[in-house]
């Protein structure tokens, strides 16, 4: 069955529509007709009626016995007329005989004594209405019995039965047309949406359907769909903001690669060289691969909204470590301030690398001749400072400073995507810390590194 069933809402639609059309029609119908034949019917009986009064007005019951007067429409009134004087006949019709079909009827008729009507089917398929009316007198009862041929009354409702099915079809068909009209005008508006929403959701757009101008039922699904295409948005988003971060983390390695391979082709190479530039080139694709392992983990952590899971790493050591990988510029000296070797931070080695690792080539990018790194303890947690002595951070950009794909100066020679800084937030916020530039520096730039401690 429901394989017959329409595919399209507009189709059901009509499809119900039409059922309880046809539904309310049939019994419309079916309650006119009744009424139609009941009122035939009185209409036939109050004629019946009318003329077994006017036969009365010819029999005298005030006798010894009762007595039929001649009129001079006697021939009228004794047509489709039977009298009884008690249980015996005194007239009937002509054309009836003594054992016909209507004598009997009118026999039984008359035998109740009473006013009644019944309808009697008579040769095939005719039906007749007979009505009786008794009269008492002195000589007794007399019983005046009437018929009435139904032939015209029925071809009236018969013909009432045709038209009302006719009518019923013409307006079936109407009615589904007209529903499948409205219903297609009524959900246009519906069928845009959705296809607005389809194109919104594949550019990411920031248009929006709101709750104006739209019917309350539209307006609900407006703020669905508005719903829907801001999380498609975030999720695009977030998908842009992961492939330039990658884009971003994977450059510096990169370019190492190859640098080395580019110095190692320039002319024959020693194999203490060669091992030297592979052993480069190795260690660069392993911080490939634990940059990727760090930002992928950390996207799947965020799209699940877990926390990242912990860790206890010490400071210097890794801060060290990241200033020995570092191809700073020769005019450059880039320092640690010994931290404690007992201090430790709350995140995993690879993303304490990946936090401080954008702000330290930052660092050495706009510094004049030194870049300092120093971490200290706080009361519950750790922060790390990365010092240049370069120009600084201009006032006017500070707000824009941890924006993605913001720059102070996109012609300042450098190839930076503006990715960095908000990576390195983004990190430190995900692991509960936070990143943040210290304004009240001002022989250079100072930015400010918060970890939890556990």
């Amino acid at each position: 069955m429901n394989c017959l069933a329409p595919r399209t809402l507009r189709g059901r639609l009509s499809l119900v529509a039409l059922t309880t059309a046809a539904l309310l029609m049939t019994i419309l119908t079916v309650v006119f007709n009744t009424a139609t034949d009941r009122h035939l019917q009185h209409q036939a009986d109050d004629e019946l009626r009318t003329r077994a009064a006017a036969v009365a007005t010819t029999i005298d019951a005030s006798g010894p016995r009762v007595r039929v007067l001649e009129t001079v429409n006697d021939s009228l009134l004794d047509a489709n007329v039977w009298i009884y004087a008690g249980p015996r006949l005194l007239e009937k019709p002509p054309s009836s005989t003594a054992g016909g079909t209507l004598t009997r009827a009118a026999g039984r008729l008359a035998a109740r004594g009473k006013q009644t009507c019944a309808t009697v089917h008579s040769d095939g398929s005719r039906f007749v209405r007979l009505c009786s009316r008794p009269l008492s007198g002195h000589s007794g009862t007399a019983t005046v019995v009437t018929a009435l041929d139904l032939a015209p009354y029925r071809n009236s409702a018969d013909t009432l039965l045709l038209g009302s099915l006719v009518l019923d079809a013409v307006m079936l068909v109407c009615t589904y047309a007209l529903t499948r009209l409205a219903v297609a005008r009524a959900l246009r508006p519906v069928r845009t949406m959705t296809d607005q929403a389809t194109q919104w959701s594949a550019t990411g757009s920031d248009q929006r359907f709101g709750a104006e101008d739209h019917p309350t039922e539209l307006s609900g699904l407006g703020a669905s769909l508005d719903s829907l295409l801001d999380r498609i948005r975030g999720v695009l988003r977030h998908e842009q903001q992961l492939t330039g971060e990658l884009s971003h983390e994977l450059r510096t390695p990169l370019t190492r690669i190859i640098i080395e391979l580019d110095w190692w082709q320039a002319r024959p190479r020693s194999a203490a060289e060669t091992h030297a530039t592979h052993a480069v080139i190795a260690e660069a694709a392993q911080s490939m691969r634990t940059i990727c392992d760090t930002l992928l983990n950390d996207a799947r952590e965020s799209a699940r909204n877990t926390t990242p899971i912990g860790g206890a790493t010490a400071v210097g050591p890794v801060l060290r470590q990241l200033v020995e990988r570092f191809d700073a510029r020769e005019q450059v000296r880039t320092v640690v301030d010994g931290p404690d070797p007992q201090l430790t931070a709350g995140v995993a080695p690879a993303l304490l690398e990946r936090i401080v690792s954008p702000l330290l080539a930052n660092a050495v990018r706009h510094a004049r001749s030194s870049v300092t790194l120093s971490a200290r303890q706080r009361p519950g947690g750790v922060r790390i400072d990365v010092t240049d002595d370069g120009p600084g951070v201009p006032e006017a950009f500070v707000e824009d400073l941890f924006q993605p794909g913001r720059r102070a100066d996109p012609d300042d020679g450098h190839d930076g995507a503006g990715l960095g800084l908000p990576l390195a937030r983004r990190l430190a916020r995900t692991a509960g810390g936070d990143v943040c530039h210290d304004p009240a520096y001002t022989s250079g730039a100072r930015f400010l590194v918060d970890l939890p401690t556990d």
